[in-house]
């Protein structure tokens, strides 16, 4: 049976975990009526806590969520995930898929799980990922968590999404010099130094203090947090969800600002990706395009002419 746009939307609204599963799959999938739901469901949304989690691969994002996720439960608050996972090159899917992670939540009825694969694009996170937590947050889910793929320093997509950036670094991989790089330590509010029973842990807080102590921190700015975590055993997991809580009230009057960067970033987003979409299948055939891109490889024009022509074009239609 169809099932029409306003009442799929209803039943997210109302929390029904089917009706959130393929809302987010018509979104991720961008089908014709992904829009119209976004749509429908904008006026909801708006309340949900945005909580982003990056870092390189191996930090055990999934598992500091995991248990910061039983920790928020334990307070009564709903979560909902969305984890970014690389890119099946064979069905195009998540690789990891939330089947392998969190198990422990799947019979809780305050939990909602999404994986959803990068699908090539850059920064950590896949193109759907915003308009996914848009559907959590009309679903009623007060926190949304979202763990990013794990690329390392240019994961940075992650602050212009979520109201909070928590970066996690393992010792021992070569993450003290990872740490160090500017990418990484302009998007935290809050570090996480994980798998803390390892040598060379405090050396690793050693050196994210000593980049730290290089920024300049004005009176009442909110300076990063170090947090030690063992997080396949819980250690560490209660302060940094009191940290996490310690920054959302420091950040309250700035939260809007943070809101319209992020509402400035997707609307851009979607204006370069249907541009894009526009003169690629519109404004010309693919055919015409592939020979536009020949042309510029032959050095028959410049990138730029070819690029004022194209909107040149645009503007008069």
């Amino acid at each position: 049976m169809t099932v029409t746009v306003p009442t799929l939307a209803a039943r997210v609204r109302a929390g029904d975990p089917r009706a959130i599963a393929r809302a987010i799959s018509i979104i991720e999938d961008e089908r014709p009526d992904a829009a119209a739901l976004v749509r429908e469901i904008f006026p909801q949304t708006g309340s949900a806590y945005l909580i982003g989690v990056t870092g390189p691969p191996g930090a055990g994002k999934s598992t500091v969520v995991d248990k910061l996720t039983a920790e928020v439960r334990r307070e009564g608050e709903s979560v909902g995930i969305v984890a970014v996972d690389p890119t099946s090159p064979f069905t195009g899917g998540a690789i990891l898929g939330d089947r392998l992670r969190m198990q422990a939540h799947y019979e809780d009825a305050g939990v909602f799980i999404r994986s959803m694969a990068t699908r090539g694009q850059l920064g950590g996170l896949a193109r759907a990922t915003s308009d996914a937590a848009l559907v959590l947050d009309a679903a009623g889910k007060s926190l949304v968590v979202i763990e990013t793929v794990g690329v390392g320093q240019d994961e940075v997509d992650i602050v212009r999404t979520a109201d909070i950036s928590i970066v996690v670094l393992v010792p021992g991989t070569g993450d003290d010099v990872q740490a160090l790089k500017a990418g990484i330590m302009e998007i935290a509010d809050v570090y996480v130094v994980n798998k803390a029973d390892r040598e060379g842990a405090d050396r690793m807080v050693s050196s994210v203090e000593s980049n730290l102590t290089l920024q300049q921190f004005g009176d009442g700015e909110w300076r990063p947090p170090i947090i030690k975590t063992e997080a396949s055993a819980g250690r560490g997991i209660p302060e940094l969800w009191q940290a996490i809580r310690a920054y959302r009230t420091h950040s309250a009057s700035s939260r809007r600002r943070r809101l319209k960067a992020r509402n400035q970033f997707r609307l851009r987003d979607l204006l370069t990706h249907r541009y894009l979409e526009f003169v690629e299948h519109t404004l010309l055939t693919p055919e015409r395009f592939d020979a536009l891109v020949d042309r510029i490889a032959a050095r028959e024009v410049d990138p730029y002419s070819a690029a004022d022509d194209l909107l040149s074009r645009s503007l008069k239609r």
